[in-house]
């Protein structure tokens, strides 16, 4: 079990990198490969759940691109307003994850457990205000995105609004998701996420074309199975936490009230997370409207590239759970020379993976974009665009591991002014600037994605180097 082996002899906290900046020196008693080997054992599942529910959605948005590139843009115009939508439990779930990973680390299961039955109170509350409120305001929504004609705003009305008919049971599962990895078992969360992703697959297959006698219900098949597949990950996700077996296990005899205290806690952190959340979605929303101007095809395009490079992003999210998962077990255990340990390595092994998907990228970039559609015009932006992408991985994925542990440190308000910089501010206004002026077209929409995640990945770094996230950490009650 993670950090076991690094307990001092007399029972109290090292004090190491408390008034240090980095030390590349191991705290006592400690290896390379111990924390290589609890690394690796968080971020495996991590990684092989989210590469295959990246590649279930990429399947999704292939066998849509097959209705045209219309569908390909209406689809690509509800991902902003869900994701918007889903702000508020997100960041709570930031908050869970830091505060079940710190009384993991503090050898205290009650407390821990008390965090995941007001999380999901939390969560539930929050899913049913976020489903009713876009559930009523689905067009309105698609219409402020940019859909410029009928049929592209009844695709993605319809769609959106039957996501949101599921979207209390996607709500809960993500918080039953962040708690366990808090607590570093990110096994379990791997095993639903994929049988869930299996039936969202095979779903679309039979909805969207109508096969083995199903209706033949084109976009609204494909939000459908989506929401099917939800449905299948909410059952296994709750009945994982049903045992007692668990360390973290859902009782009904403990009290559901809320605990202010907990919520606090959890709110504290998650605040400035929904901030973060909110802006992101603000400067997404700004960035994918001044895209969607430039047309259908174009929009479907950035889609695709939209598409292909979430899958690369799987990478560092992987690795961010074991950092944000050891980080708050370490300064549980109020060991932030641990957590620093931890998530330099962390970082490397990113790094290295990150190297693969990069030559994947340049050199295969075309062939992938060929599967969602053959337009001679995607194809060829969109190839271009993936040797664009393959250039930053490394420095996108250092960037999420250390966001990743900054969260764990419960340092949200920094992660929050970073994402307020570089998302909200230059990201759409090199977007618009590039577009609008220089005439670069969708190109100019990837220059200016590209200068955020540069400019990103050097304020992430500097906050984790500072070392302020160690005192900010140690200061969160338990």
């Amino acid at each position: 079990m993670a950090l076991d082996y690094v307990e001092t002899g007399d029972g109290g906290p090292h004090s190491y990198g408390m008034d240090e900046k980095f030390s590349k020196k191991l705290p006592e008693g400690v290896t390379s490969k111990l924390l290589y080997n609890d690394i690796v054992r968080i971020a495996w599942p991590s990684f092989i759940e989210l590469i295959l529910t990246q590649l279930a959605s990429m399947v999704d948005m292939m066998m849509v691109g097959q209705l045209g590139a219309w569908a390909l843009t209406s689809v690509g115009l509800t991902t902003q307003p869900k994701f918007m939508m889903m702000t508020m439990f997100m960041a709570m779930n930031v908050g869970a994850t830091a505060m079940v990973a710190r009384y993991k680390g503090a050898g205290e299961p009650e407390k821990a457990n008390g965090i995941l039955r007001q999380a999901l109170l939390l969560t539930f509350v929050l899913g049913v205000i976020s489903s009713i409120v876009g559930f009523i305001f689905s067009e309105p929504l698609i219409a402020f995105m940019g859909a410029t004609d009928q049929q592209t705003l009844e695709g993605g009305t319809i769609y959106l609004k039957i996501q949101f008919l599921g979207f209390v049971f996607m709500a809960l599962t993500t918080t039953v998701t962040a708690t366990l990895r808090g607590v570093g078992d990110s096994r379990t969360a791997m095993v639903y996420n994929l049988v869930a992703n299996l039936v969202n697959v095979v779903g679309n297959y039979l909805l969207i074309y109508g096969k083995f006698g199903f209706p033949e219900m084109g976009i609204a098949g494909a939000s459908l199975a989506t929401v099917i597949g939800q449905c299948v990950a909410f059952v296994l996700a709750f009945a994982s936490i049903l045992s007692r077996k668990s360390y973290l296990h859902l009782s009904f005899r403990e009290s559901w009230r809320p605990d202010w205290q907990a919520l606090g806690s959890i709110f504290k952190i998650g605040f400035p997370a929904m901030i973060e959340q909110a802006v992101m979605r603000c400067g997404m929303i700004i960035y994918s409207k001044t895209v969607a101007g430039l047309g259908t095809v174009a929009f479907a395009t950035h889609q695709v590239c939209m598409n292909i490079q979430a899958l690369s992003f799987m990478n560092g999210n992987a690795f961010a759970v074991s950092a944000t998962s050891l980080m708050g077990q370490s300064l549980g255990k109020k060991r932030p020379d641990m957590a620093q340990a931890y998530c330099s390595r962390t970082q490397r092994v990113g790094m290295l993976t990150s190297a693969v998907i990069s030559v994947i990228l340049f050199f295969f970039g075309g062939q992938v974009v060929a599967l969602y559609n053959n337009d001679p015009i995607i194809v060829e932006t969109g190839a271009n665009i993936m040797k664009m992408m393959a250039l930053i991985q490394p420095f996108q994925s250092s960037q999420f591991i250390l966001a990743g542990a900054l969260r764990g440190a419960g340092d949200t308000k920094a992660t929050a002014m970073i994402i307020f910089v570089t998302v909200l501010l230059v990201r759409p206004a090199l977007a618009i600037f590039s577009i609008n002026v220089l005439n670069w077209g969708l190109y100019g929409a990837w220059i200016a994605m590209i200068a955020d995640q540069l400019l990103r990945t050097t304020f992430v770094f500097g906050r984790f180097n500072s070392g302020k996230w160690k005192i900010n950490g140690m200061k969160i009650k338990q």
